[in-house]
């Protein structure tokens, strides 16, 4: 019998990495410290944060039944994320050196979680939930979204429900 999912709690956050593998492993740290999840996405590849909610909420849900694609929820997340089944593709959802614009993901959220990961990060209060013509070029190629579609879907407005039923779409792809 499967039990609630975990909640979780997404802030954003600018994360500066000069070293990938360095951050990947203060992050590790904190996880293990804290038994806890945390997913970082890079908002700039992301339509916004109900992108990111959606994203995990279908990994928790694929762990939950046994049956994730992944062997860890950050990279099922990813999966979920990105729309697809391959890890490479994936790739581009998560953070990568430089300056990031992220969604920061806590499973379970805690006080004490988000305060360890000041350290490594900046929270701020955009959403980034704002598609700008780039944005929209870019989520377009990235999810193979034809104008045909937009104009279907009732313009460009719904962008980023099209994006999230792509998400979902992967349950289907199994």
């Amino acid at each position: 019998m499967e039990g609630p999912a975990p909640e979780f709690e997404i802030r954003s956050a600018v994360i500066r990495i000069s070293d990938r593998n360095s951050f990947l492993d203060a992050l590790r740290t904190v996880m293990r410290k804290h038994h806890a999840t945390i997913i970082c996405f890079n908002a700039d590849n992301m339509a916004g944060r109900r992108h990111a909610e959606s994203a995990v909420s279908h990994a928790l849900r694929s762990f939950s039944k046994g049956a994730p694609i992944a062997k860890t929820l950050e990279v099922e997340a990813l999966l979920y994320a990105a729309g697809t089944r391959q890890c490479t593709e994936a790739a581009i959802f998560g953070i990568h050196h430089g300056e990031n614009r992220a969604y920061v993901c806590c499973i379970p959220p805690d006080s004490a979680i988000w305060d360890a990961l000041t350290a490594l990060m900046h929270f701020v209060d955009d959403t980034w939930d704002q598609l700008d013509p780039a944005k929209i070029g870019r989520l377009k190629q990235l999810f193979a979204i034809t104008e045909e579609e937009v104009i279907a879907a009732d313009g460009i407005s719904r962008l980023q429900d099209l994006v999230i039923e792509r998400v979902a779409l992967l349950d289907a792809y199994r």
